[in-house]
């Protein structure tokens, strides 16, 4: 049977049977199926209700870094599949003080991201949300969990580590000590002074985050991005006008890039310009900013990636190994 694969693009995905049947799959979905269980523990004895996220909507989150969304008609209207359900998980903080989803998503990522090792155009996130929490807050939880999630694998999956050949000492490390964080500035010099170009004024490279990664060892978190390098929903500091009070927490062992979050902007007037700057039609978000206008909570949360989380914590070369039915950017596959 054929592989799954672009023209030219060197990426292969075995036959869907292969991959589902194979013994490293199903380590790999046991050591899923142990993450997920500690997370729902976990964030359940902290206080949080699992809601059920919606799969499309009349709009999603514009800050996907050069992906595409995905149009569908919805009884002679253009909704859009989720890309994020961060717009969403601000609405249901009206519900519940504190949720979280586990959230499908989906990006049509350009295909020269089906070789970077971290891109599915299909993946899940662990989307958490708290009312009345700071950046510092949301920072502790997304420590918390990881670190939660790692030592439930070590605890009950080490037969499945020992199947995907994972360093468990180094895994070990990593869960023995809190995380570090720079500023996105202090990683731009990390990244100049190892000989990376990074844009001081945008997102990391992938390349630089991978490098980051590698570099520091063990999970860290970057903080302070600026203003136009992220989405409208992330809140402006008051102390340092055009720094973000924004977050990315980086994988340690050149995994890169495991969850991105920050302080939410709440305020109706700040929400409409901060669209207007980063070139959103407001318009467009008519349902979102009419909540805001009735008063949505002023929170700070997350999405973590939890293939990229599994990825990290199984030592897995590539994150479409951390998903049963793997979508990469442009290959056609079941």
């Amino acid at each position: 049977m054929n592989r799954y694969e672009p023209s030219g693009s060197g990426v292969q995905l075995p036959p869907l049977w292969e991959h589902l049947a194979h013994p490293r799959t199903r380590a790999v979905m046991s050591i899923q199926n142990a993450v997920l269980a500690a997370t729902r523990d976990l964030l359940g004895a902290e206080g949080f209700i699992e809601l059920l996220p919606p799969v499309m909507g009349p709009v999603t989150d514009p800050g996907i870094r050069g992906s595409k969304q995905i149009d569908v008609d919805y009884y002679g209207h253009r909704y859009r599949l989720m890309t994020s359900a961060i717009l969403y998980k601000q609405a249901a903080l009206l519900n519940h003080e504190r949720v979280f989803f586990v959230a499908p998503n989906i990006r049509l990522e350009p295909l020269e991201t089906a070789s970077t090792q971290r891109h599915l155009c299909e993946f899940h996130q662990l989307d958490v949300e708290m009312a009345g929490a700071t950046r510092q807050d949301a920072m502790a939880m997304a420590e918390k969990i990881v670190l939660n999630a790692i030592r439930r694998v070590l605890d009950t999956a080490a037969t499945q580590l020992g199947k995907v050949g994972r360093n468990t000492a180094a895994l070990a490390d990593a869960a023995a000590k809190p995380f570090t964080s720079v500023t996105h500035a202090e990683a731009v010099k990390l990244l100049h002074n190892a000989g990376c170009p990074q844009d001081g004024a945008a997102e990391l490279s992938w390349k630089g985050e991978a490098l980051l990664s590698a570099i520091v060892g063990t999970p860290f978190f970057v903080t302070d991005y600026p203003k136009g390098s992220r989405g409208f929903y992330d809140r402006e500091s008051t102390e340092v006008p055009g720094l973000l009070r924004n977050f990315d927490l980086i994988a340690g062992e050149g995994y890169g890039e495991l969850a991105s979050g920050s302080e939410r902007e709440a305020d109706y007037a700040r929400i409409v310009l901060r669209m207007r700057e980063t070139g959103e039609n407001p318009a467009k978000y008519a349902w979102y900013l009419g909540m805001m206008k009735q008063g949505i909570p002023a929170s700070a949360g997350f999405g973590i990636g939890l293939e990229r989380l599994v990825r990290y914590i199984a030592g897995l070369e590539s994150t479409w190994e951390a998903s049963a039915f793997p979508k990469l950017p442009g290959i056609v596959s079941p």
